[in-house]
């Protein structure tokens, strides 16, 4: 109206038109032909004081993907096109929209900064770019380089349940899980949630150790996406009231093919489904890509040379352990060497080691694993996770016998490992006598090297982090995430965090006299041993990662 396009009168019918249909003012004012898209955007940039930008110079593949939902794009008519430290830049043509607004601050927790385009435009731009996961999978699905090998089709149509079979060949749930997997596999995600609630359906990707939602699909997929998931990971479809572990593989390239582990729960609202994504690339990295100090890895290449002993990993889900465990086996599995695993399952395949899978329905349990592996003349053997006595026995025997043992347990750092394995059962001479390193890590989300800043912190604050006087002499600063489009909120990859702590004469002397874990750590400390709190403070010294990061993942 002050631009003088639209009477007073014109523009209230408008609007109460708009109220009436609950759509946008904007909307209504352009499709009345009352106002041309452009006099109104250069109006209303005018009037806000806000950037004006021709859609029309942006090309749509190179806008950035995932920082806004599809649907909150086509529901509010925005469109992300950059995120500066941590402040989103929107294109919107309606810049009073405050739901809007919150909504995207809600998701994204970041700040927005609009920027105006013409209705009509952006309205184009946002249909072509948020298209729906069916149309956007059309040519994804028809290429050559995405696709599940060996998906046993006949197994479901063997299902007593007639509707499942139609459910597997229904082509948007095909479409939408492949394009998930997909996704989950460029953002660099470790796993994938499918969680159903009463009334929603929403799918997450653990990122750099985070879980964030990805997807909202309607609730009424989640039986037919589930029994797609199970028909190709060989999972019972027809058996929706117990737990049930499968994998499958998925073909991403003409060289490469990536394994995924499923596991199926069943909730108050239907299946929950996590898929993790096994990378077996990961395990082929290298010992220094693992963020090992040069004396922690000493110490742990020295401990994995040894004709004979254990070798203890420790930590909790998700810190790593199984990929540092693959890391050794990798270096040591020569012609020469005979390595047999048992897991449950396994997670990385790996050309010259006899892999095993648990199997307790079946009577193949780790225990049993482990007698057969000594009977098939073993130069090393790996077993997923020591959970009970007669598996703990089996193995310290092995290690005392001329064979080397690698296994994880689950425990917070490596001194309580040792009294843990005595309050299983285990004697404290067969501790001693066979357990040559304990190595205990975390996972900490490791800076952006583009964007990451000097953090301002004070003295005070890095003496209660752990920090030695001596330490804060001025000559190094931590580094604090500030965000940008090629990273996560500032953080981008992970690094690991670790306590090795070989078994010396006097830590062993502690085991047999049934030493309590604070007299096995001060001795540790004594000999040069780093806990865990102190490896991630030497990691934020560096700049690797943030001391928030580092308090957040150690206790001290």
């Amino acid at each position: 109206m002050s631009a003088g396009k639209l009477t007073q009168q014109a523009a209230e019918d408008i609007y109460k038109k708009s109220q009436i249909g609950k759509t946008s003012f904007i909307a209504e004012l352009t499709g009345a032909g009352a106002v041309s898209a452009s006099d109104l955007a250069y109006t209303v940039a005018t009037m806000f004081g806000a950037p004006l930008l021709d859609l029309t110079a942006i090309d749509p593949l190179r806008l950035p993907k995932e920082l806004l939902d599809a649907k909150l794009c086509q529901a509010y008519r925005v469109l992300p096109l950059a995120k500066r430290n941590n402040r989103l830049i929107v294109a919107t043509a309606d810049p009073t929209d405050q739901e809007a607004a919150e909504k995207i601050k809600f998701t994204t927790q970041m700040g927005v900064d609009w920027i105006i385009a013409e209705y009509d435009k952006l309205t184009k731009l946002v249909e072509a770019t948020t298209k729906s996961v069916s149309d956007s999978m059309d040519t994804l699905s028809g290429g050559g380089d995405f696709e599940f090998g060996d998906i046993p089709v006949e197994e479901a149509q063997e299902s007593n349940e007639a509707e499942t079979g139609a459910d597997v060949e229904d082509a948007p749930v095909v479409k939408f899980l492949h394009k998930m997997l997909l996704d989950a596999f460029n953002m660099r995600a470790s796993d994938l949630h499918f969680e159903p609630y009463e009334h929603t359906y929403r799918v997450r990707f653990r990122i750099d150790g985070e879980l964030r939602e990805i997807a909202s699909p309607p609730i009424a997929i989640k039986d037919k996406l589930a029994s797609r998931i199970k028909v190709i990971s060989r999972l019972d479809i027809s058996e929706k009231r117990i737990p049930q572990d499968g994998r499958m593989k998925l073909k991403v390239g003409p060289d490469r093919v990536i394994d995924f582990r499923v596991s199926t729960l069943p909730t108050l609202f239907g299946e929950k489904i996590v898929i993790r994504i096994l990378d077996p690339s990961s395990a082929k990295l290298g010992i220094d890509a693992l963020g090992y100090e040069p004396q922690e890895k000493e110490r742990l290449l020295t401990a994995i040379n040894r004709p004979y002993g254990m070798v203890l990993v420790t930590g909790p889900t998700g810190s790593g352990k199984t990929v540092s465990l693959y890391t050794c086996l990798n270096l040591l599995n020569r012609p020469g060497v005979n390595i047999a695993t048992a897991e449950d399952p396994s997670e990385i395949n790996m050309p010259g080691v006899n892999q095993v899978n648990v199997n307790e329905k079946a009577g193949l349990t780790f225990a049993a694993a482990l007698k057969s592996f000594l009977r098939q003349d073993p130069d090393i053997i790996m077993v997923g996770e020591i959970r009970d006595l007669e598996t703990a026995d089996i193995a310290i025997k092995a290690a005392q016998t001329g064979h080397l043992v690698l296994s994880t347990l689950h425990t917070n750092d490596a001194p309580t490992t040792l009294t843990r394995m005595r309050n299983m059962g285990i004697a404290p001479f067969n501790i001693a006598s066979s357990v040559i390193l304990i190595t205990a890590q975390r996972l900490a989300r490791r800076l952006c090297a583009q964007c990451k800043a000097p953090a301002d912190i004070p003295h005070e604050a890095l003496l209660e982090a752990g920090y030695d006087e001596a330490e804060i002499d001025g000559t190094w600063v931590t580094y604090k995430p500030v965000g940008c489009s090629a990273c996560n909120n500032g953080y981008k990859g992970r690094v690991g965090i670790y306590q090795v702590m070989p078994i010396s004469e006097e830590i062993q002397r502690i085991i047999l006299q049934d030493g309590s874990a604070p007299d096995i750590a001060k001795q540790a400390k004594l000999e040069g041993v780093r806990s865990l709190r102190e490896s991630g403070l030497s990691k934020a010294k560096m700049g690797l990662t943030s001391l928030e990061e580092v308090l957040a993942v150690t206790n001290e």
